[in-house]
C-alpha cells in the first residue's frame, strides 16, 4: 500500500479504537500485527507512534486518577462530530485512490480490529458503517462481510449463500459444504461484486495457507492459486473450492409449461389447437411436421414472439407474455432468416454480439469464446470475410446459417428456440450443429428445435419430439424412437414393436410421415387425395394414448450465462459496431460524404450571377437569390438528415428482434444511432456551409449558418428514425419523405407570408401555431435574423437603427393611425347606427391599447385609461387630451429619430476615419450586407405599414427592429416573424439562440416519441381499426 493509504488507515484505526474508553491492548496488538504484515521493521515504529498519537494511547497515565463517575461518562461518550467529520474526510480522500477490491480489504481489517477485543459498541460500528457507505459497499455485502468477520461458525452464517464450510461434519442446513478431516471449520466467503474470496479458520489445529499458519478467527484473502493443507496432509485447492460456489449457479432450476395453447391468425384461421408442452432443464426437444402443420408458429408462440389466443406459457411460474422483466434475457432465438450485419466480417458479427452478452469478460476471453464457436461450426477459416448480402455473397448460404446459429450459441441462454438450424447444411455440418445444441442441454439448457428431414443420428439425439399435423394439431409428444413404434402400432403395422433397425441401429424418421399422411387407394390401385387418418383423428388417438402432466413450477427465475453491459457500455458497443458497418460500406460512405458539398456547389453556382449595378461583376450585397438560398439550405439539411436516417431501424429490424431476447437497452441502441447520425450530419452540414459561403462569398457567417443547419439536420435524423421505427418498408419511408418536406417549405415563412394564409391557421402579428410546428420556420428565422443583425456591417449600426426605425414608425404611422381613429370617434360618437357603434367601440379599444403599449405617456401619465376611455366619458375635452398626447408622441419620436440619425452618421464618420478600424463603409456593405435579405426581414414591400387586428395596431414594417412587448403569460413565446428577440420565462433571449433551443427541444420531444415508439403504435392502432371495419 502507498504511504498515503497507510497513514489514512492508521488514522481510521485510531478513530475507531479511541471510542468508548480508548484503546485496549488487544486492539493495539492487532494494529501492530497489521503493521508487521505491511511494513518493514524501520517503518513499524514510525507508524505505531503515529497511531498512538492519533488514538491518544498512554495520555491518560499522566493525567491522574479519574473518578469512577468520570470513567463511566467517558465510556458512555458518543462518537464526536469531529471524529465523524474526520472519518468522512479520510475516506473521501482515499476513496478515489483505492480500487474496489482494496476497499473491501480495508473494511475487513477495520471489522477485524473491532473483533480483536469483541468491543462491538454502537459508536465503533457507526464509524465502520460510515466507511462502508463512502466506499459504496453494497448493503448486502456489508452485512455478509460483517457477519463473516464477527460470527464464529457456519451455523451462524446459514442465511448467506456466499458461504462455504469445510469440516468433518455435514450439516443439512448448510447450502455449500465440503468434507475434510479437521477439527473446527474452515469458512470461505465469496464477495461477488469484486470477485474475491476470503477464508478463516475457527479451530485450534495448524492449518497451512500458502505456507503460513492460519491464526484462528483471522480473515485471509483466498486468491488465485491458493492452497490449504490440513494436519493430516489433505490439500484443498483454490479451483476445487471455488467450483463449489460456481456449481451452485450451474444447477439450472427450470420449468417450462405450455398448456392448452391455441393460436389464431389475423384472418381467423387457427394455427395451433390445444397444444401442450411440459419440460424441465437439460432437454433437446424437436418439433416436426409436414408443411403447414404449424411448426414455426408453435416455435414462435413458445418463444414469446407471438401471443397465444388461448392458454399460458409459464417459465419457472412466470408468464412468458406478461412477466417480461423476469424472463427477458434468458431466451435465445435463431430464426430461419439471416440476422447478420452484412457489412461486417464473420468474426466481427460474432465478436460484437459476444461483447453485448458478456460484460466484464476480458478481450482475450471474448476472443477465445468467439474462435471456439467459429471452430466448432467450421467458420474459423472464413472469419475475416465480409458476410455480404444475399445477392452479393462472400460466404456460402450454409456458412451464413451457421453464423446465425453461432450468434445464439455463444451465450448459451437458458431456453433456446432454433428454427430449422440444419437447413442448407451438409449432413456432417448438421450433425455438428445438433451435437452443439445437445452439449448445451448437458449444462441444463432447454432447447426447442424445428427440424426438417433429420438423419437417423440427428433424430436420435433429441430427448423429446413434438410432432404436428396439418392444421396445427399435436399428434405426438414423447421419446423420438417411441414415435415410430407408436404410429406403427396405431395403424396395426408389422414389426410395430421395432422402432430401431436391429442390424444397424438406425431410425427412419420419414417413416413416421409416410404413416401419418398415408393416402387411401382407390379400386384402380391409385392414391387418392383422401388420407387414411385425418389430423383430427390422429389428435384423438394422441389424447387417448398419452396422459401429459405438468412439470412442477420452479420458484425462481431461471439461470442465465448472460451478463449484460451497463447502458453506457452498450451504447459504446452499438456505436463501434454500426460505425464499422458504415465505414466498410464504401458506396454508402461515398454518397453521404459527397452529397452535401455537391449540392452546395450546384446550388451556389447556379444562383451566383453578376449582381452589381450594370452587371459587370458579382457583389454579395446585390445578390437577390440569397433568401432563397438560405431556405434551400434548410431544405437540403432536412433532406440529408431524413435520407440518412429513414432506413436505419428498418435495416436493423431483424437484428433487433434477435437482440430483444438479450434485454438490451433500447435507449442505448437509439443513443448510438443518434451519435453516429449526428456526427455524419455535422460533417455533411459543415462541408455544405463551407462550399456555399466560399462560392457566394458570404463572410463571417460560417459558424452561425452551420449551427442552424446542423441543428436542423439533427432534428431530421430523429424524425427519420421515428419514421423508420413506425414503418416496415423502405419504399413506404421514401414515399413519405416528400410529404414531410413540402409542409416545411410551405410554412418556412419565405414562400408564403404568414399574414396571408388561410384565416383558419393565420394569426395577424404572430407566427401561426401550425408554422411553429415546422423546424424550417425556426431555422429560417434564426439564420436570416442573425445574418442581418450580426454581419460585419450591420453589427455596428443595428442598435442605433432599431431606435431610428421604431421612432420613424411611431412618429409617422402609429400617430397617424391613432388620429384616424380619434376622428372616427369624434364624428360617429353620437351615431345610433349599429355599424357606427361597433366602429367607435373598436376605435376606442385600438387607441387604449396603442397608448398602453407605448412607454411614452406624456399628458396622460396620471390618467386611468380604463376610466378615461369609457365610451360614456368621451367628450370634446377627452378628444383634445388625446390629440395633445398624439402631438407629444409625434414630437418625441421625431426627436428620437433625428438623434438616432445623427448618432449613426457620427459613428459612420468615426469608423471611416479611425485608423484602428480600417473601415470602408461602402466596401463593408458590399461584402457583408445583402439588400434582398434586408428587404425581407424589414418587410419593406408591404403595402400597409400598420394594420388593425382584434383591437390592436399591428406593426408590419421593420419587424427585425420591433422588440416584442412583454406578454401577460411569461411562457407565451409567440411573436411576429423576424423578431430580433423572444420574450420567455421573464427574460429576452436573442432570436438566434432561442430558435436553436426550440429546434433541439423539438428533437427531444421526437426522441421521446421514438423511445416509446408512439408513431408505430398509432399506425398499428389505426391499422387495426381499418381491419376491423373490413372484417365487418
Amino acid at each position: 500500500m502507498s504511504e498515503e493509504i497507510l497513514k489514512a488507515l492508521t488514522q481510521l484505526f485510531a478513530i475507531i479504537t479511541k471510542q468508548d474508553g480508548g484503546v485496549t491492548e488487544k486492539e493495539r496488538n492487532f494494529v501492530i500485527g497489521f503493521f508487521q504484515q505491511e511494513l518493514d521493521q524501520d517503518s513499524i515504529k514510525e507508524y505505531l507512534e503515529l497511531y498512538d498519537k492519533f488514538a491518544g494511547y498512554g495520555e491518560e497515565e499522566g493525567a491522574g486518577e479519574e473518578s469512577e463517575e468520570d470513567e463511566k461518562k467517558k465510556k458512555r461518550k458518543l462518537t464526536s462530530v469531529r471524529d465523524s467529520v474526520r472519518t468522512l474526510a479520510i475516506c473521501k480522500k482515499i476513496n478515489k485512490t483505492l480500487t474496489q477490491k482494496q476497499k473491501v480489504v480495508v473494511l475487513i481489517k477495520l471489522l477485524e480490529l473491532v473483533s480483536s477485543d469483541n468491543n462491538f459498541t454502537p459508536q465503533r460500528m457507526e464509524i465502520i458503517d460510515t466507511v462502508s457507505t463512502v466506499f459504496n459497499i453494497i448493503k448486502h455485502e456489508f452485512k455478509l462481510i460483517e457477519s463473516f468477520v464477527i460470527k464464529q461458525s457456519a451455523a451462524d452464517l446459514k442465511e448467506f449463500e456466499e458461504i462455504l464450510a469445510v469440516s468433518d461434519q455435514t450439516s443439512v442446513e448448510q447450502t455449500l459444504h465440503v468434507h475434510a478431516d479437521i477439527k473446527g471449520e474452515i469458512l470461505f466467503m465469496s464477495v461477488d461484486s469484486v470477485d474475491m474470496y476470503f477464508v478463516k479458520y475457527t479451530g485450534k489445529e495448524e492449518i497451512n495457507l500458502n505456507g503460513f499458519i492460519m491464526k484462528p478467527f483471522h480473515v485471509y484473502l483466498f486468491s488465485h492459486g491458493s492452497t490449504i493443507k490440513t494436519p493430516k496432509g489433505a490439500a484443498l485447492y483454490y479451483s476445487d473450492l471455488i467450483r463449489q460456489f460456481l456449481s451452485d449457479g450451474e444447477v439450472v432450476k427450470l420449468s417450462f409449461n405450455a398448456e392448452n395453447i391455441d393460436f389464431q391468425f389475423p384472418n381467423g384461421e387457427l394455427g395451433l389447437r390445444n397444444v401442450n408442452v411440459f419440460e424441465g432443464p437439460g432437454q433437446l426437444v424437436g418439433i416436426m411436421g409436414a408443411s403447414g402443420a404449424g411448426k414455426t408458429t408453435l416455435l414462435n408462440v413458445l418463444a414469446g414472439i407471438e401471443k397465444p389466443t388461448r392458454g399460458k406459457i409459464l417459465i419457472n411460474g412466470y408468464d412468458l407474455n406478461a412477466d417480461h422483466d423476469e424472463l427477458q434475457g434468458i431466451i435465445g432465438y435463431v430464426a430461419q432468416d439471416d440476422l447478420l450485419i452484412e457489412e461486417l466480417t464473420v468474426y466481427q458479427n460474432l465478436y460484437y454480439n459476444a461483447k453485448l452478452c458478456f460484460a466484464g469478460t476480458s478481450e482475450d476471453e471474448i476472443h477465445k469464446r468467439v474462435m471456439e464457436t467459429l471452430e466448432s461450426l467450421g467458420l474459423d477459416q472464413r472469419k475475416d470475410l465480409r458476410v455480404g448480402s444475399v445477392l452479393d455473397k462472400t460466404i456460402s448460404g450454409g456458412q451464413r446459417k451457421r453464423l446465425n446459429i453461432a450468434l445464439e450459441l455463444i451465450r448459451e441462454p437458458a431456453v433456446m428456440f432454433v428454427d430449422e438450424p440444419t437447413s442448407g447444411l451438409s449432413s456432417r455440418d448438421s450433425e455438428n450443429v445438433i451435437d452443439l445444441l445437445k452439449e448445451l442441454t448437458l449444462k441444463g439448457k432447454l432447447i426447442f428445435v424445428v427440424i426438417h428431414q433429420p438423419s437417423s443420428d440427428i433424430y436420435k439425439m433429441f430427448d423429446k419430439m413434438v410432432i404436428m399435423d396439418t392444421g396445427g394439431y399435436q399428434i405426438f409428444y414423447g421419446h423420438p424412437v417411441e414415435a415410430v413404434t407408436y404410429f406403427k402400432k396405431t395403424t396395426n403395422q408389422v414389426d410395430a414393436e421395432r422402432g430401431v433397425c436391429p442390424t444397424c441401429g438406425n431410425v427412419n424418421p420419414e417413416q413416421i410421415f409416410n404413416i401419418v399422411e398415408a393416402k387411401v387407394v382407390d379400386e384402380y390401385g391409385q392414391l387418392t387425395s383422401k388420407r387414411k387418418v385425418n389430423p383430427v383423428q390422429w389428435r384423438e388417438f394422441f389424447k387417448d394414448n398419452f396422459q401429459l402432466s405438468r412439470v412442477e413450477d420452479e420458484k425462481e427465475a431461471p439461470h442465465s450465462t448472460l451478463s449484460i453491459p451497463n447502458r453506457i457500455k452498450q451504447s459504446y458497443i452499438f456505436t463501434v459496431r454500426d460505425t464499422l458497418s458504415k465505414i466498410s460500406n464504401k458506396q454508402y460512405l461515398l454518397i453521404n460524404l459527397l452529397e452535401a458539398p455537391l449540392l452546395a456547389l450546384l446550388l451556389a453556382f447556379i444562383i451566383k450571377y453578376k449582381s452589381a449595378p450594370g452587371g459587370e461583376e458579382y457583389v454579395f450585397r446585390f445578390n437577390e437569390n440569397l433568401p432563397a438560398f438560405l431556405l434551400m439550405s434548410i431544405v437540403v439539411a432536412l433532406f440529408m438528415g431524413l435520407t440518412v436516417s429513414a432506413e436505419e431501424i428498418i435495416r436493423d429490424r431483424k437484428i433487433l428482434k434477435r437482440e430483444s431476447f438479450l434485454n438490451l437497452s433500447w435507449n442505448s441502441y437509439l443513443q448510438s444511432k443518434l451519435l453516429i447520425l449526428f456526427t455524419l450530419s455535422a460533417i455533411q452540414t459543415l462541408t455544405y456551409v463551407i462550399i456555399g459561403v466560399l462560392v457566394l462569398e458570404i463572410k463571417g457567417m460560417t459558424l452561425s449558418m452551420w449551427a442552424v443547419l446542423f441543428s436542423t439536420s439533427c432534428f431530421a435524423n430523429v424524425l427519420g428514425l421515428n419514421v423508420s421505427s413506425a414503418f416496415r418498408s423502405a419504399v413506404t419511408v421514401y414515399i413519405l419523405i416528400p410529404l414531410l418536406l413540402i409542409p416545411q417549405m410551405i410554412l418556412s415563412g419565405l414562400l408564403f407570408s404568414f399574414d396571408k394564409l388561410n384565416d383558419f391557421v393565420s394569426t395577424k402579428g404572430q407566427v401561426p401555431i401550425v408554422a411553429d410546428l415546422m423546424t424550417s420556420r425556426w431555422a429560417y428565422e434564426a439564420m436570416t435574423v442573425d445574418m442581418f443583425k450580426n454581419n460585419g456591417y450591420q453589427e455596428y449600426f443595428y442598435d442605433i437603427e432599431a431606435v431610428e426605425k421604431m421612432a420613424d414608425y411611431k412618429s409617422s404611422f402609429k400617430t397617424k393611425k391613432i388620429r384616424e381613429k380619434l376622428r372616427l370617434i369624434e364624428n360617429q360618437i353620437d351615431s345610433k347606427e349599429e355599424e357606427d357603434i361597433e366602429a367607435v367601440d373598436e376605435a376606442i379599444l385600438i387607441i387604449k391599447n396603442a397608448i398602453e403599449n407605448d412607454t411614452l405617456r406624456a399628458n396622460l401619465k396620471d390618467v386611468d385609461l380604463d376610466e378615461f376611455l369609457k365610451k360614456e366619458n368621451i367628450n370634446k375635452e377627452t378628444i383634445k387630451k388625446i390629440d395633445t398626447y398624439v402631438d407629444a408622441m409625434r414630437d418625441h419620436y421625431l426627436e428620437e429619430f433625428n438623434e438616432a440619425v445623427k448618432k449613426k452618421e457620427t459613428l459612420q464618420y468615426y469608423l471611416e476615419n479611425n485608423e484602428a478600424y480600417d473601415f470602408d463603409l461602402n466596401q463593408a456593405k458590399d461584402e457583408y450586407f445583402n439588400e434582398s435579405l434586408s428587404d425581407l426581414v424589414r418587410n419593406v414591400t408591404v403595402a400597409d405599414r400598420v394594420i388593425e387586428y382584434k383591437g390592436k395596431l399591428i406593426q408590419q414594417i421593420d419587424p427585425i427592429f420591433h422588440k416584442p412587448v412583454e406578454p401577460d403569460n411569461p411562457l407565451n413565446y409567440r411573436t411576429h416573424f423576424f423578431a430580433p428577440q423572444k420574450y420567455f420565462a421573464g427574460m429576452y433571449i436573442d432570436t438566434f439562440y432561442f430558435n436553436i433551443i426550440v429546434i433541439w427541444f423539438m428533437s427531444l420531444l421526437l426522441y421521446l416519441t421514438l423511445y416509446f415508439e408512439l408513431f408505430g403504435k398509432l399506425i398499428s392502432f389505426f391499422g387495426g381499426l381499418s381491419l376491423k371495419k373490413k372484417s365487418k
